[in-house]
C-alpha cells in the first residue's frame, strides 16, 4: 500500500466525512438547545464556544480512527510505504519519499495496481489566492477561528454543511449559488424544507442565481463582486469559503506511460469491474468518477478486488458482486448531513424528468407521523418512486432528521426490487420515523390508517 500522507484514511477520514460530521454534531446539538428554548420552555445559558477544545476533540477522533487503520494493516500483514508513486510502465511504479522501506529500491513492480488517489478541492483560477481570508473545505475543517462574517461560494452539500457549522458557532454566514436553487442535483421537494430552515438560520442570506466575480483580498477582509437578479454589487466579508466541487487526483501519476486513459474531466476511465484500458491497472473511488462518495469507493474496491482475484475480466462477474436492482446500476445512497438531513437512493424525480422515465409517487408527509409530531419535525417527508406497470420501487427520497439512517432500508428495498405491496408487509416499530417508509407505500395503495386516500382501482 503506497500512501503519501503519514496517516491512513484518505480524504474521508482526514479532511472530509469524519471531521465534518463531528463538527455537524456540535452544530446540531446547539440547534436542539435553541429548539428546546423556543418550543419547550427549557432555557439554557448561551453556549460558550471553546475552539481549542473542539479542535482537540476532532483531531483526537481522527487520530484514533487513523491509528485503528494502521493496526488493521499491520495485523493483515499489509506492507505500507509512505511515498508518492508514478507509473514507469504498466507494471512498475517509481516511488518518491523518505520511507526507509524504499531506501535501497525506489521502484515497485506488480501484476495489478489499484489506483485510489481520490480527489482534491477545485478552485477556479480566478479565485486562487494565498490570502488567509480565502479558504477551501480543507482549511474550514481546521476551525482556526470563527469569523464575524463568512461568504460560502457554492450551494452544494459541502458548502451547506460547513456553512451550517460556522453559523451555529457564531459566524454571520451568507451563501451564494449560481443555480436557481440550493442542491441542484436533489429533488426540489426535498430541498424546500432545508431551504426554509437554513433561511431562518442565516436570516435570509441565501443568494440564488448569483454569480461570483473577482475576489479582492485585503488586510482584514475580502471584497467580493456579486452579480445577481438585482444587478451587480460589491460586498465585504472577513472570510470566504470556496465550495464549488472537487477534482480527481489523476495528474502526475505517470498514466501516460501506460495504456490507462482519462476523460475530459480528468477521471480515469474504467469498466464495471474497475479495470482501466490497461489490463494491469484498476481505479476506484473519486479518481474514476462521480458520485464522489466514500461508500461508493468502498463498493468500487470490492469490485476491483473480486476482478483481480478472478484473474480475468471475463470471469469477474459473480465474485462479491454489488447489487444492481431494477435499473441495472448499483444503488448508491446520497446523504446531505444538514438540518434537516436529505437522503435519496435510486431513481430521483430530477433524473426521471430529465430522461423521460415514467413513474408514480408514493408520499408520506411527516405531519402524519406521531414520532415527527413528538419531536417537532413535521416538515419532513418520505417518498418512493414507483414503476407504474410493476409497482416496483425505483427510488426513494427523504428529508428530515436521521434521513441518512433511514435511507439504508430503502437501498435494500430498491436492490431487492420490492414492490409497493411488499413494503407494507414488514412491521416497523411505533412511534418511529421508520414507519414513514412503509407508510408511504400504504398511502400509495390506499391502505394507510392515519391518512385518508381512496384505494387504487
Amino acid at each position: 500500500l503506497v500512501e503519501a500522507h503519514p496517516h491512513l484514511g484518505g480524504t474521508c477520514l482526514l479532511r472530509g466525512c469524519i471531521p465534518s460530521k463531528a463538527l455537524l454534531h456540535v452544530a446540531h446539538v446547539i440547534a436542539q438547545v435553541d429548539d428546546l428554548a423556543t418550543n419547550w420552555g427549557v432555557q439554557y445559558d448561551a453556549p460558550v464556544i471553546d475552539l481549542v477544545a473542539i479542535r482537540q476533540r476532532k483531531e483526537s477522533l481522527i487520530a484514533a480512527l487513523a491509528g485503528g487503520l494502521a493496526q488493521l494493516a499491520s495485523r493483515r500483514q499489509i506492507r505500507v510505504i509512505q511515498a508518492r508513486g508514478s507509473f514507469v510502465n504498466s507494471t512498475t511504479l517509481q516511488l518518491q519519499g523518505d520511507d526507509e522501506a524504499i531506501a535501497d529500491d525506489h521502484t515497485l513492480t506488480f501484476e495489478h495496481c489499484i489506483v485510489a488517489t481520490g480527489s482534491s478541492v477545485a478552485v477556479p483560477t480566478v479565485w486562487q489566492t494565498d490570502s488567509p481570508h480565502v479558504m477551501t473545505s480543507d482549511e474550514a475543517l481546521q476551525l482556526s477561528k470563527i469569523p464575524s462574517s463568512l461568504l460560502v461560494i457554492g450551494g452544494g452539500y459541502i458548502g451547506l454543511e460547513l456553512g451550517s457549522v460556522y453559523a451555529q458557532l457564531g459566524a454571520q454566514v451568507s451563501i451564494v449559488e449560481m443555480a436557481d436553487r440550493l442542491l441542484p442535483e436533489a429533488d426540489k421537494d426535498l430541498v424546500k424544507p432545508l431551504h426554509k430552515k437554513l433561511s431562518q438560520l442565516l436570516s435570509g442570506r441565501i443568494h440564488l442565481s448569483t454569480k461570483v466575480g473577482e475576489l479582492t483580498p485585503g488586510p482584514t477582509s475580502v471584497a467580493v463582486q456579486l452579480e445577481g437578479p438585482n444587478g451587480a454589487t460589491s460586498e465585504s466579508y472577513e472570510q470566504v469559503l470556496i465550495a464549488v466541487g472537487r477534482k480527481p487526483n489523476s495528474q502526475n501519476l505517470g498514466l501516460e506511460n501506460t495504456a490507462a486513459t482519462t476523460d475530459d474531466a480528468g477521471f480515469i476511465c474504467c469498466n464495471e469491474h474497475q479495470f482501466t484500458n490497461d489490463s494491469h491497472i484498476l481505479a476506484i473511488g473519486d479518481v474514476c468518477g462521480n458520485p464522489m462518495l466514500a461508500h461508493k469507493a468502498t463498493a468500487d474496491a470490492r469490485q476491483a478486488v473480486a476482478a483481480v482475484l478472478a484473474e480475468s475480466q471475463e470471469t469477474a462477474t459473480g465474485h462479491d458482486a454489488i447489487a444492481t436492482g431494477a435499473t441495472g446500476n448499483p444503488c448508491i445512497p446520497n446523504v446531505i448531513f444538514t438540518d434537516p438531513e436529505i437522503a435519496w437512493a435510486g431513481l430521483t424525480e430530477t433524473t426521471a424528468k430529465r430522461e423521460g422515465i415514467d413513474y408514480q409517487l408514493a408520499i408520506y408527509p411527516w405531519a402524519a407521523s406521531g414520532r415527527a409530531q413528538a419531536i417537532g419535525r413535521v416538515a419532513g417527508r418520505t417518498k418512493w418512486l414507483i414503476e407504474p406497470d410493476t409497482q416496483r420501487v425505483l427510488g426513494c427520497g427523504i428529508v428530515g432528521p436521521d434521513a441518512g439512517e433511514l435511507i439504508a432500508a430503502a437501498v435494500t428495498a430498491i436492490d431487492q426490487q420490492w414492490t409497493a405491496q411488499q413494503l407494507t408487509t414488514s412491521i416497523a416499530p411505533h412511534p418511529t420515523l421508520s414507519e414513514t417508509l412503509s407508510g408511504a407505500a400504504e398511502v400509495f395503495l390506499g391502505k394507510a390508517i392515519e391518512i385518508y386516500k381512496p384505494k387504487r382501482a
